[in-house]
């Protein structure tokens, strides 16, 4: 009889331990591999800012769906990017309106600034008509392929629209 009871505990308990052992190793392995991703990872201690007007820029709203503000709604923009009175660049981008609450409109932005050393793109929500906006940068080409960061744009949709790129390298 105490050997059944030994037999039976002992069945029940090697399951549990394999179960156990097999979590720990998948846990060892896992940190090991985030541990080796962030040290492969290269460090971005070098900010560099850029600072832009735009020009000549184009727009268009598109009414989606129901007439007036309604979801699916688009506007679609472009510009020349100015630097010291000089041309360094085009953008250009689209707003679309993901939800609206009342009169108040919240759009995901989408922005691709393309200078002479490579492309930066962005995006961000922008809730109403706000004047000013913060943009996370999502990536880029040429000598911004690895580029994270933010850009500030104020004054939007005026002749004095701008923006300041802080790119981290």
């Amino acid at each position: 009889m105490v050997n059944n009871t030994v037999r039976t505990s002992f069945g029940r308990l090697v399951p549990l331990s394999l179960a156990a052992v097999a979590l720990s190793v998948f846990a060892v392995a896992s940190a090991r591999a985030d541990a080796s991703a962030a040290a492969a990872a290269p460090e971005r201690t070098h900010v560099e800012v850029i600072e832009l007007q735009l020009q000549d820029l184009q727009y268009e709203a598109i009414d989606l769906g129901a007439a007036g503000p309604s979801l699916g709604d688009t506007s679609v923009y472009s510009g020349t990017a100015v630097s010291n009175g000089r041309a360094v660049g085009r953008g250009g981008g689209s707003s679309q309106v993901v939800g609206l609450d009342g009169a108040k409109r919240t759009s995901q932005v989408v922005i691709t600034l393309e200078l002479d050393r490579g492309a930066l793109t962005m995006q961000s929500l922008r809730t109403g008509e706000a004047s000013s906006l913060d943009m996370a940068i999502t990536g880029g080409t040429g000598d911004f392929r690895d580029a994270r960061g933010t850009v500030h744009y104020w004054k939007i949709g005026t002749p004095d629209e701008k923006l300041r790129a802080e790119i981290l390298h």
